[in-house]
């Protein structure tokens, strides 16, 4: 196994959904604090919506582990954000039997 570097601070976000009155959603994007992180890109492609060609890249993001339940443990769509960079989480493992770090697979999807 290889040493882990966490050199990068994220912000980990969870979506709130509000009622907006007339039968949908309003979505906004709560912080819940920062995570020190290690982003490996593992892959990439080509995706589209009804309007734009999309670029996703895949990544690897590994974290320190927190107590299942706890608000620092990262959950699919949840998403980390550094700047302008959006990493929507897609699944979360235990990187290794000592369950000290946990492996987030995410993707970043930008409009080309």
């Amino acid at each position: 196994m290889t040493k882990v570097h966490l050199n990068r601070a994220l912000v980990l976000e969870n979506l709130i959904r509000v009622p907006d009155g007339a039968g949908g959603f309003l979505e906004s994007w709560s912080p819940l604090g920062t995570l020190w992180a290690q982003v490996r890109a593992t892959g990439g492609g080509e995706g589209e919506t009804d309007h734009a060609k999309l670029s996703q890249v895949t990544y690897t993001i590994t974290v320190r582990s927190a107590p299942h339940g706890a608000p620092s443990r990262p959950k699919p769509d949840q998403r980390l954000v550094e700047g302008s960079r959006v990493y929507r989480i897609l699944a979360v493992t235990e990187r290794d039997p000592t369950a000290k770090y946990l492996e987030l697979r995410t993707v970043e999807e930008v409009a080309s």
